[in-house]
């Protein structure tokens, strides 16, 4: 019989992918998302007559809500993705993120908790808890410094990661003292289709055909990991169903590239494919670093190599073409996620740092 699923936050960017492929799986899943800028039903319009495709607007924050759809569908498992996610805004407005991502997941472990204990068995022991999170909770790193691993300490340093240390605290919690059945992943910096662009990647692609600065903050030098999005949500699938419970699994890409390395090929590849008479590398510009920028990212993902034989499928040069092509190729879904209010907040976030 195929599983039930529920999946917060599944409009996003790396939602949606997960859904996408849970669909192909057969697998039902009831969708709950708040639908806020990032949360795009456009990401899920080839599941818009899908029976077995349920998606719901709200909030994990809200008790009730989430407790009726855990008795009405019972799922097999809840697989948490919801999460104001860009460091950025975070900045801004720190308050946003520990609403949704502390005691948004604190109501949402709260009730997933109080249903989890009146299953009845073999429902109870079959159930899981997966909780997706973030490589940022681990820190920064320096150039020669190994790469983060599961028993890595936590050190974050933006509002956004702290809120997400705190929320993998609490799943944690969730399992020591009440034996909630849990999973923590911990990823690098996702890319591919159907990102909301205000991320790194999708904001160079789209500003270089604009013919607009392309901005790099301080001097391109931070380094990430960079890891595809189908990669990462079949990573999520396999922690899903052989995974320990209990355990964080760490998913990188094996694909560090500094920023001002990543936006050149942008710029090479988008030569290649739309042709400029100038160059779209004289467009970068370099701006004024954000605070508390953390310099290097870097996962050691061996374990869940090693226990779960899991690799990524994306090389890095490959999958971001790929990436490009598809952003070229989807005119109609950029213009309907470029409302003014996101235009308003790129003038907020780099208006000043020119």
């Amino acid at each position: 019989m195929a599983k039930t699923l529920l999946v917060t936050g599944g409009a996003g960017f790396i939602g949606s992918c997960f859904v996408l492929q849970a669909r192909a799986r057969g697998e039902r899943v009831i969708n709950l998302d708040k639908l806020t800028y990032a949360g795009n039903p456009d990401n899920l319009a080839s599941l818009v007559n899908d029976p077995d495709h349920i998606l719901v607007q709200g909030d994990i924050g809200n008790a009730e809500l989430v407790g009726l759809l855990l008795s009405q569908y019972k799922p097999d498992a809840v697989v948490n993705f919801a999460a104001e996610s860009h460091v950025d805004r975070s900045i801004i407005d720190p308050e946003a993120f520990v609403r949704t991502n502390v005691l948004g997941t604190s109501t949402l472990l709260r009730v997933v908790k109080n249903w989890w204990q009146n299953l009845d068995e073999p429902a109870r022991s079959s159930f899981r808890f997966l909780h997706v999170s973030t490589d940022e909770v681990f820190g920064a790193l320096k150039p020669g410094d190994p790469a983060f691993c599961e028993t890595t300490p936590y050190s974050p340093n933006s509002p956004y990661s702290a809120s997400k240390a705190a929320s993998d605290h609490l799943v944690r919690a969730f399992h020591e003292t009440y034996k909630l059945p849990i999973l923590i992943t911990n990823c690098s910096n996702n890319y591919g289709p159907r990102q909301f662009p205000e991320k790194l990647i999708p904001l160079m692609i789209l500003n270089a055909l604009d013919g607009n600065a392309l901005p790099v903050y301080g001097t391109g030098s931070n380094i990430r990991d960079w890891l595809h999005v189908e990669d990462h949500c079949s990573a999520i699938a396999l922690v899903l169903e052989k995974g320990l419970v209990g355990e964080s699994y760490n998913i990188g890409g094996h694909s560090e590239r500094t920023n001002l390395e990543v936006v050149k090929t942008i710029c090479a590849i988008l030569q290649d494919e739309v042709p400029s008479p100038t160059r779209y590398a004289d467009q970068i510009t370099f701006v004024e670093d954000r605070p508390g920028h953390d310099f290097r990212y870097a996962i050691d993902c061996s374990k869940i190599e090693r226990e779960l034989g899991w690799k990524p499928a994306h090389s890095f040069d490959t999958g971001l073409a790929d990436t490009v092509r598809w952003y070229l190729a989807n005119e109609e879904w950029i213009e309907n996620v470029r409302s003014g209010a996101y235009l308003d907040w790129i003038d907020s976030n780099y208006g000043h740092r020119g």
